[in-house]
């Protein structure tokens, strides 16, 4: 249809190159994570602020659904920022920082909690699921039958029967 009124050739190929790639960066850029992380919050040094990205994102938002603190914008994860920040400021080590915001907010706020009896169910779990999971299946596959039963053919007389439904449905 468009080829009729002309609108295809109107448009130069170079033309419709330039517009894919256009709708392609807004794509992009529409679907890219939204920074967090306020200007008035970045360090000076710009190791300390490498360090602080880093651990801010191995630490989980305690408000939000499984986001870590460096994409969050809930207050929480401001704060949280903050204090990772003045925490490096002050000479801790990252294995330091990570311990003193897991003694505030426990095991949750790690985004890969430790490996112990309270986070046993955690860790574990799926691959029980998908073990009892495999096991239903192999028994289910073990009790079907393993060949289907065949009909008998039929009788003369159901021949004929079937015969004659078949043409009184034809007229």
């Amino acid at each position: 249809m468009h080829e009729r009124l002309g609108i295809a050739r109107a448009i130069s190929p170079k033309k419709r190159i330039l517009g894919r790639i256009a709708a392609f960066l807004v794509a992009i850029s529409l679907t890219a994570p939204a920074a967090a992380l306020m200007p008035d919050e970045i360090l000076n040094n710009p190791d300390l602020e490498a360090r602080a990205r880093a651990l801010s994102k191995d630490l989980r938002c305690v408000v939000c659904q499984n986001e870590a603190i460096d994409s969050s914008n809930a207050e929480i994860a401001r704060q949280m920022r903050l204090v990772v920040r003045e925490r490096l400021v002050a000479g801790d080590s990252d294995g330091q920082v990570l311990d003193f915001l897991q003694a505030r907010y426990g095991d949750y706020v790690l985004m890969k909690p430790p490996i112990k009896p309270e986070t046993y169910l955690l860790w574990y779990s799926p691959a029980v699921v998908l073990l009892l999971g495999g096991i239903g299946v192999g028994f289910y596959l073990l009790r079907r039958p393993k060949t289907a039963e065949l009909a008998e053919p039929l009788t003369d007389a159901e021949r004929a029967r079937l015969k004659r439904l078949l043409d009184e449905s034809d007229a």
